[in-house]
């Protein structure tokens, strides 16, 4: 499956050679994959995967299978060599999975801060985020404090320097934009960067300011400690590593 798999790759490339130049494969041994006499090592598979946008299914699976659908929005073929797997494969070493608390100054009030919890998960080759507004939050915006209404969700994906994501309310039509890049002065696990809303310039509130997550993993202990603490609180509250990371006191550019 793989050899016919490649041979159809390589319909749309006038020269073998040139091909095998630009994957820096030797043309004799690329010769054998399409002929099914051998297989690719691991790291020489990714290669290939990488070229033609693809994964590794193509060892099993016949090629118009893994086609994105129509409804694939980041693989549209308009939209291909700007998105596409190369931006929306986070490696877990780059951004692990499992439970994370985040901190970052109110965009409704300046002088305190929201510490919230969210989880990465991944599933069908992406990366998502999923997290619920904290209660005392939305209660005082005076909006509903029922799950629904306060769970969030994204995607995330990958930036030179880090990741970004994507964040929306179920229905909504505003969202925000996150970026993230990892902090290795304090310890291995931290993250920062900055959140911003996609609102109209108000001449109270934020719509961008600094933001730090910690990755907690998928521990009980401190997944519920983090959990009882969300909320939005005054500085004092925030861990004092955090507030190191978010400089409270100068302005956000």
């Amino acid at each position: 499956m793989f050899g016919e798999n490649l041979r159809r790759m390589v319909e749309d490339y006038r020269s073998v050679s040139e091909l095998c130049r630009e994957l820096g494969i030797n043309r004799t041994q690329f010769n054998r994959y399409m002929s099914g006499e051998s297989f690719p090592r691991p790291d020489v598979l990714h290669r290939i995967c990488e070229f033609f946008e693809t994964d590794a299914r193509i060892l099993l699976e016949p090629i118009e299978d893994l086609k994105p659908s129509p409804n694939d929005l980041v693989n549209h073929p308009f939209l291909a060599g700007f998105f596409g797997q190369a931006t929306v494969h986070v490696s877990t070493d780059l951004f692990p999975s499992g439970f994370y608390r985040f901190a970052r100054k109110s965009f409704v009030d300046a002088s305190r801060f929201v510490l919230g919890l969210v989880l990465i998960k991944r599933g069908d080759g992406y990366t998502f985020l999923r997290g619920f507004e904290p209660r005392q939050g939305v209660r005082e915006q005076g909006l509903s404090t029922d799950p629904r209404t306060r769970e969030y969700r994204g995607i995330v994906m990958r930036q030179e320097d880090g990741i970004m994501a994507v964040v929306t309310h179920r229905d909504s039509l505003a969202c925000s934009f996150n970026f993230l890049t990892p902090e290795t002065s304090f310890q291995s696990n931290l993250w920062e960067g900055y959140a911003s809303r996609t609102v109209r310039e108000k001449i109270s509130g934020n719509r961008a300011t600094r933001m730090v997550y910690e990755h907690l993993g998928s521990g009980t202990g401190r997944v519920l400690q983090a959990a009882r603490e969300t909320g939005v609180v005054p500085i004092e509250k925030v861990p004092r590593f955090y507030q190191h990371l978010l400089r409270p006191d100068e302005d956000f550019r």
